[in-house]
């Protein structure tokens, strides 16, 4: 057994230890550790967001724990253990790398994934969409639901027609404000994020990760606006909105020199 095989089979055992010893792992189950797993997720891509390889793999670690500790409750329960997780998952890569462990050939990333897709549908997948989570958040879902219609060819062919699109969708909330229609303007409003997230993917841009680079800029900007107001000795509730809006503007341009 090389180091990574003895290095997962300690890990294996403190797990052990911990959900027979301690009184917290003792009383964990899927449930109070699913909102856990999605808190340690978001670190773990604040992380690869902050290119922070000393973060990365601190995260990467609290996320494999609770993968190890939901198969130690599988195991409790009779269901599964972690071998058969790793097996399942050793199969399912052969099965779907053909071109690797088999004979059909690719020539490149692209073909690869519709291959993907249709060895899924293969294996019985009742949908093209399927394999996107209902509980992701709406941003990356939108993302992953046009990334898998595009592998079966539902995709538009330039980027001239998806901006098209972004201007039908915004004429189309445009008339439901002017309507006063409030489910209108739900709707519309949605169709329109949903025509720039593919927008973005037309123009090679990762739209979770522009979002949350547009958050971390207005976070730090804001708090650099406050960090001004402190030390002109005021507070921010004592300004108006031209007065918040001037040092704003002073800000955005020290930042960007």
């Amino acid at each position: 057994m090389g180091k990574a095989g003895e290095a997962f089979e300690r890990l294996l055992s403190i797990m052990d230890e911990l959900r027979e010893q301690c009184p917290w792992d003792r009383k964990q189950t899927l449930e109070s550790l699913r909102q856990l797993t999605l808190e340690e997720v978001y670190e773990l891509t604040e992380a690869i967001d902050l290119h922070d390889w000393m973060a990365l793999r601190e995260e990467m670690g609290d996320v494999l724990l609770h993968l190890v500790f939901y198969a130690r409750i599988a195991r409790e329960q009779q269901q599964f253990d972690m071998v058969d997780v790793i097996e399942k998952l050793c199969a399912k890569l052969i099965d779907r790398h053909p071109h690797i462990y088999g004979d059909r050939k690719v020539t490149d990333a692209e073909e690869v994934k519709r291959n993907w897709e249709q060895i899924k549908l293969q294996e019985g997948k009742s949908s093209v969409l399927s394999g996107v989570p209902s509980s992701l958040p709406a941003l990356v879902k939108a993302i992953r639901l046009q990334e898998k219609a595009r592998q079966v060819g539902f995709e538009w062919e330039n980027t001239q027609q998806v901006w098209e699109k972004v201007q039908e969708e915004t004429a189309e909330l445009q008339q439901a404000i002017a309507q006063q229609d409030r489910q209108a303007i739900e709707e519309e409003f949605g169709d329109l994020l949903f025509a720039l997230v593919n927008y973005a993917r037309f123009l090679q841009v990762d739209a979770e990760k522009a979002l949350q680079a547009a958050n971390r800029k207005f976070k730090d900007r804001f708090q650099l606006m406050e960090q001004y107001i402190r030390e002109a000795g005021k507070q921010i509730t004592q300004l108006n909105l031209q007065e918040m809006d001037a040092i704003w503007q002073q800000v955005k341009s020290a930042s960007r020199a």
